[in-house]
């Protein structure tokens, strides 16, 4: 007659695990299983391409800054452009990326030279 298996003895190594036990420390989760709760989570990995990133539309930063501070109502406009701009660049909508920075570029332009003739005349005049 074979030995009887000890109650408080781990299962041998060969042995599949019990139904409805936790997995061993260390081990790998099941096939479909939800991820632990200590595991960190899967960042996501990058969609574009190397050739895709060399053709982001410019967000035209310095230059916005630069019309925030000389001419604040079309500067702040600027500002929302230059956010869109980033936001089209970063998730491929290369269209309108290219609209945004083009009204970025136009409304930074006009905010400095509308700045700059008030800074002028106020000089000029006053």
């Amino acid at each position: 007659m074979p030995p009887k298996p000890d109650a408080g003895a781990p299962p041998a190594a060969e042995a599949p695990p019990a139904a409805g036990a936790p997995p061993a420390a260390g081990a790998p989760p099941a096939a479909g299983a939800p991820p632990a709760a200590g595991a960190p989570a899967k960042l996501p990995q990058e969609t574009q391409t190397p050739e895709e990133l060399a053709f982001y539309a410019p967000n035209y930063l310095c230059l916005t800054i630069l019309a925030v501070i000389i001419f604040p109502p079309l500067g702040l406009i600027a500002v929302f452009f230059s956010y869109k701009t980033s936001q089209a660049n970063k998730s491929s909508q290369w269209e309108d990326a290219y609209i945004n920075s083009g009204r970025t570029g136009w409304l930074d332009v006009f905010a400095i030279l509308i700045g700059l003739g008030i800074i002028y005349a106020y000089v000029l005049f006053m």
